[in-house]
């Protein structure tokens, strides 16, 4: 055996894994937003999950890498499993994509590929543009490593030694194992029936042998998303349950047919004297006919996940734990953003809550509401730190500009956020005062409370509502400005009015400190609560236009 002929051949497979990760990556990047917003329009009918999962396999070039993620976005309570059947039946399709790209005899021309998309990373100034050229770049590696591993292939089966050792896997369940094996530790369909064309291309593989372990490959690739489901939630569980039933009764029904059936020939006839069109006609025809027949019945294999892995959520919302984010999602970047958004907008709604919450302790010296507020703020800081550290994971990975505006904006509210949590946990120790000493205010003293604090509430309602949508007008702006400047200005006047009362001891020195940190306290939730509303990129811009 030609030791060289090994390494061209182990070479040109590093290649052909290199230019498939390049090209996916530069797909995912290059789609960004658009990726994201088509993920976003998900609905539970799933001839329309099936066009999105068919559309975003064929952007990031692995149907493992999309079930993967669909096991992620279920976990993160961003899909339900009736959503989820649609696209894993799309990412069968979509994975075909790559099959066919190397189906074409581009050897000559696949150098130019490499070298323009190589030049575009170099001196492209966008973002945008690099990633068009690494899809160009990342293409022409495919498809060299590609040229690269057949010749090799090709010098070693001088001898029939690969071809003997292949001509033994004579029995189609054998080829359907050794398929199901490959892809298990390769975890890439798309990759593992690339290297069976390349084999099929040097002339040591035919379309009889070849179909069976077609099929296996396809059965394997459902290991990714088994692994991306360990530790997950038990909807997520069900979601690589399912993926793994859609394939294996299409393995069921299939490998009878093609065993009574001449498949295997006429493919051959199709596609004569080119057997990497051949392996890729048998991919498609597996996860094809496997659509067609199994879709129909698909809602029934969905009943039998489910009484298979039986789910039942949690109704506990203020649990100790992240709703949204999961780090299984960050090999989709766009949608990591976009589940921190709705992380975020969770942790608004927790801290209005404690606020509210606080405000009945405080008023109504109510001591089962500052045991509520104390459990909820524990929540509130787990959720800022889990929050915090999974911008940091976005920040390392490639994403694009806006998004990284987006993600730091999510960083700043946090903060913001968190304070306000604060400040509802000092108001429920100034009512443990309150209870505890059994101290008096006049009317007019909770009156001028109960008014800044009514005001602050209506203020972080608009402040946290602008910041949730992202945007807002003109008018909404000056509404929330106004708002707080009222805040402001009720904090300065019942101050001054307190004093009075304390000097004519209508409220004695020990009431007087509490509502006068009281007032402190409400001032700077106001602070906070605008600085969460204009966090978004831009939004200082239209403060200015407003005030000026």
């Amino acid at each position: 055996m030609d030791i060289y002929s090994l390494f061209s051949v182990l070479g040109g497979l590093g290649l052909f894994f290199l230019g498939m990760k390049l090209m996916g990556d530069g797909l995912e990047l290059a789609a960004g937003s658009k990726l994201r917003s088509l993920l976003e329009k998900i609905t539970s009918n799933k001839y329309l999950g099936m066009l999105v999962g068919l559309v975003v396999t064929a952007v990031i070039q692995s149907s493992s890498a999309t079930a993967a993620m669909v096991v992620g976005f279920t976990n993160a309570g961003l899909m339900e499993l009736t959503q989820t059947v649609g696209i894993l039946f799309g990412s069968k399709i979509g994975t075909c994509m790559t099959s066919v790209l190397l189906s074409f005899d581009m050897g000559k021309i696949v150098p130019l590929f490499i070298f323009f998309g190589v030049v575009v990373i170099m001196f492209a100034k966008k973002n945008n543009y690099k990633y068009y050229g690494q899809i160009v770049a990342g293409f022409g590696i495919l498809f060299y490593g590609m040229t690269v591993m057949s010749g090799g292939l090709k010098a070693l089966n001088e001898n029939g030694l690969i071809d003997n050792i292949l001509m033994s896997i004579n029995s189609p369940w054998l080829g359907l194992l050794i398929g199901t094996l490959i892809t298990a530790v390769i975890q890439s369909s798309s990759a593992s029936v690339g290297i069976l064309m390349a084999l099929g291309a040097a002339g040591a593989i035919n379309i009889h042998q070849a179909i069976f372990i077609v099929f296996g490959m396809n059965l394997g690739a459902c290991m990714p998303a088994f692994l991306s489901a360990m530790g997950a939630k038990r909807n997520a569980k069900q979601v690589a349950v399912l993926n793994l039933l859609i394939t294996f009764f299409g393995v069921v029904l299939l490998v009878p047919v093609t065993m009574f059936l001449p498949i295997a020939d006429t493919i051959e006839n199709i596609f004569p004297g080119t057997p990497a069109a051949q392996i890729s006609a048998a991919h498609i025809f597996f996860n094809v006919v496997n659509m067609v027949v199994l879709m129909p019945l698909s809602n029934l294999m969905v009943k039998l996940t489910q009484k298979m892995l039986p789910y039942q959520e949690d109704p506990e919302k203020d649990k100790m734990a992240v709703e949204f984010i999961d780090n299984r999602i960050l090999t989709t970047p766009p949608m990591a953003v976009l589940q921190v958004e709705k992380e975020v907008e969770r942790l608004t709604r927790l801290v209005r809550k404690n606020y509210n919450r606080s405000l009945i302790a405080f008023f109504d010296r109510d001591k089962s509401s500052i045991d509520k507020v104390l459990e909820r703020e524990k929540v509130i800081d787990y959720l800022s730190h889990e929050i915090t550290d999974y911008i940091v994971k976005i920040n390392a990975i490639d994403i694009e500009d806006k998004d990284r505006q987006v993600v730091a904006a999510m960083y700043s509210a946090i903060q913001d956020l968190e304070r306000i949590g604060d400040h509802a946990e000092n108001i429920v120790e100034y009512a443990r005062t309150v209870i505890e000493d059994n101290l008096q205010f006049s009317d007019d003293a909770i009156e001028e409370m109960r008014d800044i604090c009514t005001k602050c509430q209506k203020l972080m309602e608009m402040s946290f509502a602008m910041f949730n949508a992202q945007g807002a007008s003109p008018e909404q702006i000056e509404r929330i400005i106004q708002a707080e400047d009222a805040v402001d200005e009720c904090k300065d006047k019942y101050k001054a009015s307190h004093i009075r009362r304390m000097d004519k001891k209508v409220c004695n020195a020990e009431s007087g400190t509490v509502f006068l940190n009281m007032l402190i306290d409400i001032e700077r939730v106001g602070d906070h609560a605008i600085n969460v509303a204009f966090a978004i990129p831009n939004r200082q811009h239209q403060v200015t236009a407003v005030t000026s």
